[in-house]
Order: C-alpha cells, then structure tokens, then sequence
C-alpha cells in the first residue's frame, strides 16, 4: 500500500527500522546504510531543488543515481570502486524496500550498473604468525598481567572458533566456561554452532581468574581498563601493536584470524560446506573464495622448492 504523505526522510527512517528490526543488521551495518541513504537524498533534493516525497523517489532517473555515484568519486574524500558498489548496492535495497512496502517502484534504477570490481581474496595470516600473535600479548611489558590474559583469549577465540570480533566481543559472562560448542549469533541473526578447542576454553578460563572486575552474568565477558565492556577498537590497537612488534604485515588483523581459521582448516582437509557452517557464511560461494588462497599458498610452496619451478 503506497503512502504518497510520507517525506522521503521518513521514507528511510522506516527501511531503517525494517533493518534493524526484521533484518536484525549488526549497529555498523545500519549506520553505513543510514549514511549512504542521507547522502542519497541530500543529493536528491540539491539536484531537484526541493524537499523529497515518497512519491518522487519513484521518479529517479538512472542518470540521476549516476550522478550521485559520480559525486562520490570525487571531492576530498573520493569513494573507491568497492565502496561505490556497496553505495549503490544499499541505493537498491532501499528502492526494492520502497516498491515492496510502500507500492513505490523506481524502474529506472536497473538501468545503472557498478563498477567492475577484481575479486579479493582473503588475506589469513600463516600458523606461525597466528601462533607468535597469540604468544606476543603475555610478553608485552605495558600490559597488566589480567590484560594480556584477556588479549590473548579474544586473539585464540578469533583464530581457534574462527569468530568475528562482534561475534567474541558479544560472549557475556554467562558463556563462561566455555561449552565443547559455543552457539553463536552472527550477521543477520543467523545462528550457528561453533566447536571450541581445549586451548580456547583454557585461554578464556585464565581471564576469568585474573579479570578483576566485580561482573554480572549478563556483563560482557571481556572488559576494557576502566571496566566497561571491551570494544572492537581495542582490538584493532592491540593486534596492530603486536603484528608491529612482531615485524608482520598490515594484512595481519584480527579479521585475518578468521580468514586463517578457515584456510588452515581448508589445508588440512576440512570439507567446504563444514567450513561454510562454521564460518556462518550464508552462501557458499563465499566461502569458496578459501580454496583459491589454498592453491595459491601451494603454488608458492612449489615454486619456493621445486628444481624446476
């Protein structure tokens, strides 16, 4: 049922509490698709010189949302063509939002195309590098003793569950000790089970016996220096000062964690759609970007060994 009323603010208010409530989209993800929706229909109304209804969104034209994308690739701080891609991805998804909710189509949008964008493949780091990670934080000299304890069960929990750092940082005291399988919440709710090692339950037990913060079960498992709940950006901080320490490459992140979780598997035989289930990848095609990172590691081995390489 279409509500002509509606200004095209409140347009995108209720597409933002479609994903966020129905959807469940991580709070990052509906930020990012809030901005690029503002700056959508700020564009709109500077091109048509005027405030924008529900009704007029259904009038875009491609060569419009073309202009905006091309908007975004300049200026001070120009988009990249991946970031474009997603732009117009989320401009998509508001429009079929639109047609299927409010009886707005904007036919005119299948018109415009992307950019084309080379494929990127993950970037794990090697079991040697995720071991001397995980090690670095007890011999970092700044750290309390409970504190490289803690860093270095988030670090064992991303590489040794293969979880997102949302998805470790979202583990309450509650969850502790850890269960032979840990269910987990990821993106879009979708919920999956996930095996935990002995090395991972022991590194999450030897935080909890020198954290030292008076907790509630509901209370963040992992907590930051002044008590509060640990935060994503800290560990970002830490892997960075540790990968520095450690002479590794920008590529070595927490999120390469999980990328070698499931390469390292890979190599050692786990079956793909195992994998996939692990990771809490909703299509398999995602998954199988792994297996050409596998090859390539084998390539360079063989290059690096063989006489006739």
């Amino acid at each position: 049922m279409a509500h002509p009323q509606l200004t095209a603010d409140e347009a995108l208010s209720a597409w933002l509490e479609h994903l966020a409530h129905e959807r469940r989209l991580a709070p990052n993800t509906l930020e990012a698709y809030g901005r690029i929706g503002r700056l959508y229909l700020a564009f709109l109304q500077r091109h048509r010189g005027e405030p924008q209804r529900l009704a007029d969104l259904g009038t875009v034209t491609a060569a419009e949302v073309r202009a905006h994308l091309a908007e975004r690739r300049s200026g001070d701080r120009p988009l990249a063509a991946r970031s474009i891609s997603q732009t117009l991805s989320a401009i998509r998804a508001f429009h079929a939002f639109l047609d299927r909710r409010c009886g707005t189509p904007a036919p005119q949008l299948a018109l415009v195309r992307g950019p084309r964008i080379k494929p990127s493949l993950p970037r794990p780091v090697s079991e040697d590098q995720a071991r001397g990670l995980m090690r670095e934080p007890d011999a970092d000299p700044d750290a309390e003793p409970w504190e490289a304890a803690r860093d270095r069960a988030v670090l064992i929990l991303l590489y040794g569950c293969g979880l997102r750092i949302s998805e470790a940082l979202s583990l309450t005291v509650a969850d502790a000790p850890l269960p032979e399988t840990l269910r987990i919440t990821g993106k879009g709710g979708k919920t999956r089970l996930v095996p935990v090692l002995p090395a991972v339950r022991a590194a999450v037990d030897a935080w909890l016996v020198l954290q030292p913060f008076p907790v509630a079960p509901s209370d963040a498992l992992f907590r930051a220096r002044r008590g509060g709940p640990l935060g994503p950006r800290h560990v970002q901080a830490m892997v960075q000062r540790l990968r520095g320490r450690l002479g590794l490459p920008a590529s070595a992140t927490p999120h390469a964690l999980r990328h070698s979780f499931a390469t390292h598997l890979l190599g050692a035989g786990a079956d793909l759609r195992a994998i996939q289930e692990l990771l809490g990848h909703a299509s398999l095609s995602t998954t199988q970007k792994y297996t050409a990172v596998d090859a390539g590691r084998l390539l360079e081995a063989y290059s690096a060994a063989h006489p006739r390489a």
